[in-house]
This record gives C-alpha cells, sequence and structure tokens, in this order.
C-alpha cells in the first residue's frame, strides 16, 4: 500500500493520476538513476537493447513511485 509508514519519496499529483516529481533526495536519487538508464541505454546500445532497459526499468520505476507516494494513487480533480 502506498505511503505505509514509511517516509515518502514521491508525492500524489494534484490533478489527474500517479505520482509527480519527488519530494526526498531519495527520490530523485531513483528518478535520476531512471533517467541515466534510459539515456545510457538510448546513446550506448541498441535498439533491442534499448527497448529491452525501458521494458524492465519503467516499470521498476513505476512500481518504487507507488510504494513511496505519499498517499493512495487515484484521479484527482485539485481537491
Amino acid at each position: 500500500m502506498a505511503g505505509a509508514g514509511k517516509k515518502p519519496w514521491f508525492a500524489v499529483k494534484r490533478y489527474g493520476y500517479g505520482a509527480g516529481l519527488p519530494i526526498s533526495w531519495e527520490g530523485w536519487l531513483v528518478l535520476s538513476a531512471y533517467m541515466l538508464a534510459m539515456i545510457g541505454s538510448a546513446l550506448f546500445m541498441s535498439a533491442k537493447a534499448t527497448f529491452v532497459v525501458l521494458a524492465v526499468t519503467t516499470p521498476l520505476f513505476v512500481y518504487v513511485a507507488y510504494v513511496r507516494s505519499d498517499a493512495e494513487w487515484r484521479w484527482c480533480h485539485g481537491e
């Protein structure tokens, strides 16, 4: 469950669904590592290898953002 007694790394979006930008250094570290993996694979690997990196790291990143968010993910209308 999101935010279950752990320090949150990401804040849920005020509008829409999911998490927004990180709110702690750990969140920024995870986001930076994800971005470096994407950019590095695009620059230094073949298209197939880049797709594999994307297919593995994106669900992992989304899962970490979900688990370490400050509230449950749901559709928000600015409330």
